[in-house]
């Protein structure tokens, strides 16, 4: 039943990339005002409560520094330090919980209203109602370049805010996936 469920949330998040990767290339001829990060509610108090929680808060000076400790001869660690050199701040929030909803709904709803004003584009939106499963994107773009990207996910015992701020390439952001605490995309590389 757990490799079931594991197999459902591999599904739903390579439907999610590749429908996000088409659509974000789709709206990149759309203009919008520069990005900002997100206020994101203190959620301090649900770090002892939570089974694991990530918190992930670099601006441009902290991302500075964390690319020098990337190795630049590993290609993967190359590319992340040629990503970062572009982007003004890295924002994660990430909890898991041992029972449901744990966490207050209402200040994820209010991260979701944040990003449906002017500038942000909401691209992706997926839901699964019997599994209480929420996943939003959002893109700003500016002169037709992205500059922004949100992906809010909820379920019942865990919520991720991943808030990626600066010139960002669609090509080559999967690489950051699994570094600065942006959660490991399970997305099989084509033969």
């Amino acid at each position: 039943m757990a490799m079931t469920r594991k197999r459902q949330i591999h599904r739903t998040a390579t439907t999610c990339l590749a429908v996000f990767l088409a659509l974000a290339l789709f709206s990149m001829s759309v203009s919008a005002a520069p990005a900002g990060p997100l206020k994101l509610p203190n959620f301090e108090a649900l770090s002892g409560k939570a089974r694991q929680s990530v918190v992930v808060t670099l601006d441009s000076s902290l991302l500075s520094l964390a690319a020098g400790f990337l190795d630049s001869s590993s290609p993967d660690d190359a590319a992340a330090k040629e990503i970062i050199s572009g982007l003004t701040g890295i924002y994660v929030r990430s909890f898991t919980f041992d029972s449901d909803f744990v966490y207050p709904q209402g200040d994820v709803d209010a991260l979701r209203r944040q990003v449906s004003t002017a500038g942000w584009q909401h691209i992706v939106e997926v839901r699964n109602k019997g599994g209480q499963e929420n996943v939003d994107i959002y893109m700003s773009v500016e002169q037709g370049r992205a500059n922004g990207l949100v992906v809010i996910a909820s379920e019942p015992r865990e919520f991720t805010i991943v808030n990626i701020i600066g010139a960002i390439d669609l090509q080559k952001l999967q690489r950051l996936s699994g570094k600065f605490g942006i959660p490991k995309l399970p997305v099989e590389k084509s033969k």
